[in-house]
């Protein structure tokens, strides 16, 4: 396997979490900015960010959640709730002796940044959220919610339930089954809008592969990119990531004090125009008035599909070092 080039000065470190350990790749030095990435991906999502965010004069530090990457991999299923995910962002800053930081997440990584600043305002002291916006915790049990959604078909969330059935799918061939993903949800990949979504239903005696594009891999993904993502989940398996989603009635119940609560600390959110997480939530991005009474700014990005921060890196990295400078004042 060919790796891409980084920045030499990209520092690997590990440290001890509730976790047991969390792997986190660290550039630059001034306030602290953690970056946590979505499914399936890993620290190397962030790639595009490290340099820029150093070079501004931030701490920029990308993780790998865990389950995922060199962090480990706890057994039980429930051990990949939302508050334990909580937990190993708090530990990653005390381990990197700092007091507070600036927290961005992208997919999955988005709702665990707004968790960790909903719970704890005097750790993470302002979020960025990118794709997926924010919604108070609250309204009806989440996988009754999904299996809904899939009308005659089945949702993928509901498809990830339950242990082993979808890494089944996966496992055999990761790096394909990575491509089709990428591609399913990426501007220049995803099918025309007037076809069914290949991504988020399928059938189900079928396989979500089943309707993944094929053949193409999206600008933004080389091949030696998806060599690396490919790479670290041969090595770790499917089933700490797909662990996230076997825990959403879990949090729901966890949350529970906190149905409604907005997030007070300035914030930023970007979505892409062709992304499914944007036009499904899109009273969630209405609503960020009320949930999000610190939003500093709101982009919808125009022909951008799911992977914000590497589909259209250098617009993104405007974005944040824009937002980021009016957290300085």
């Amino acid at each position: 396997m060919h790796q891409p080039a980084l920045s030499p000065d990209l520092r690997h470190r590990l440290v001890e979490a509730p976790a047991g350990r969390l792997h986190l790749v660290e550039l630059g030095t001034g306030p602290l900015v953690v970056l946590v990435h979505g499914f399936p991906e890993s620290w190397y999502s962030w790639r595009h960010q490290l340099p820029v965010l150093a070079a501004a004069g931030y701490r920029a530090v990308a993780l790998d959640v865990r389950g995922y990457g060199r962090s480990s991999k706890p057994a039980a299923v429930d051990a990949y709730r939302m508050l334990d995910l909580v937990e190993d962002n708090l530990a990653l800053v005390r381990a990197l002796d700092e007091d507070t930081a600036v927290i961005i997440g992208h997919d999955w990584g988005a709702n665990i940044a707004a968790t960790s600043a909903l719970l704890h305002p005097e750790v993470f002291r302002a979020v960025g959220l990118l794709s997926v916006p924010y919604a108070p915790p609250g309204g009806p049990r989440p996988t009754g919610v999904f299996e809904r959604m899939g009308g005659d078909q089945e949702f993928y969330v509901s498809y990830f339930q339950e242990p082993g059935r979808a890494e089944s799918e996966m496992e055999p061939d990761i790096r394909g089954w990575l491509a089709g993903f990428y591609a399913a949800l990426s501007a220049d990949t995803m099918p025309a809008r007037n076809e069914p979504d290949p991504h988020f239903v399928h059938r189900a005696d079928g396989e979500l592969r089943d309707r993944f594009p094929s053949g193409k891999l999206p600008a933004w993904l080389t091949e030696d990119d998806l060599d690396v993502y490919a790479g670290e989940f041969e090595r770790t398996g499917m089933t700490g990531a797909l662990n996230r989603y076997r825990n959403m009635d879990r949090d729901w119940e966890d949350l529970a004090p906190y149905h409604g609560a907005p997030i007070e600390q300035p914030s930023l959110f970007i979505g892409g125009a062709l992304d499914a997480s944007t036009t499904w939530m899109a009273d969630a991005i209405d609503a960020h008035a009320t949930t999000l009474p610190g939003l500093v700014s709101s982009h919808v990005l125009d022909g951008c599909g799911h992977w914000i921060q590497q589909e259209r890196a250098e617009e993104t990295n405007r974005l944040l070092i824009a937002w980021l400078a009016t957290l300085q004042g």
